[in-house]
């Protein structure tokens, strides 16, 4: 929604603006001059870029415009899942654990939690890392070094879009000029015709410089940045599981534990300690007291 409104406002106020200056409106779409700048610029990315970079730059672009990012429901699952998976390794035996573990897609425990369930990238990274736990030969410090070059090397690929798409805004007012430039040839092939019709063709060839600098910095830089944000929210839910992890690997209790978890989401989307209370801890207790009617 707020792409949505931002986009309306900044076009509505260079249209409007423009009609009311009593400039035509008619004047501005050149065609011709749009696809010599969008062509260029498309053709360098994808030569400059591999495919699946140029495909996760469309998946990026919708989850910005969207606003795909974890909300609070789906901090409170993950912190759920971890709490689960931590009385699990106090609890039981360490074939029922790795059970778990190893088969998440078939796992009682992850079957509580569709929505980490969904995300095979981060179900993996808590699976990899709890067998690492049950092991037991791994020293914290070791598993912590091994996890913050996990999630930057995640990051990194996460961010590429944001970068690619960054370079191709620094390049569109110079791309703008190229256009710009071919319509200053136009116009000088026709310098025997009319003033009132090479003025037309200057004019139509200043567009380019105009589209070149209006898409860099009112479309593409802006996108970019909203990619930026969303792809560092997603990958915050990796951060939550590490702090919780190494909590419980150095000693902590589950409940404090997690809460090593909660104090790494951000505060406009962090979740009251009760909140977590019944999402974990309750929530355990619940699940143990159904388990042993079942028994």
């Amino acid at each position: 929604m707020g792409v949505a409104i931002g986009l309306l406002i900044a076009i509505g106020s260079l249209f409007g603006g423009f009609a009311a200056m009593g400039g035509h409106l008619a004047v501005i779409w050149q065609p011709w001059e749009f696809v010599i700048i969008g062509g260029i610029a498309v053709g360098t990315y994808i030569v400059a870029n591999p495919m699946s970079v140029v495909a996760d730059t469309g998946r990026a672009s919708m989850e910005a415009i969207l606003g795909t990012v974890p909300k609070r429901p789906k901090y409170l699952a993950l912190l759920g899942l971890l709490y689960a998976l931590m009385r699990e390794l106090r609890s039981k035996p360490r074939n029922e654990v790795e059970a778990h573990i190893d088969d998440p897609q078939n796992s009682s425990i992850f079957e509580n939690f569709p929505d980490i369930q969904k995300d095979p990238e981060l179900t993996l990274f808590i699976c990899d890392y709890v067998r690492l736990i049950i092991i037991g030969n791994a020293r914290p410090h070791e598993i912590e070094a091994l996890m913050d070059e996990e999630i930057a090397t995640h990051r990194r690929d996460k961010l590429k879009p944001y970068m690619t798409i960054t370079t191709v805004a620094e390049a569109l007012p110079a791309l703008g000029i190229v256009a710009a430039v071919l319509g200053i040839v136009k116009a000088m092939g026709a310098l025997d015709q009319s003033p009132q019709l090479l003025g037309g063709l200057i004019g139509a060839a200043l567009v380019g410089t105009f589209a070149g600098i209006f898409l860099s910095y009112a479309i593409l830089s802006p996108l970019a940045q909203k990619i930026k944000s969303t792809r560092e929210k997603q990958c915050r839910v990796f951060i939550i599981v590490k702090q919780t992890l190494l909590a419980s690997l150095n000693g902590a209790l589950p409940q404090i534990a997690v809460e090593h978890g909660r104090k790494a989401i951000s505060a406009a989307d962090r979740p009251t300690i009760d909140e977590v209370e019944a999402a974990t801890i309750s929530g355990g207790a619940k699940n143990d007291g159904e388990q042993k009617e079942a028994a």
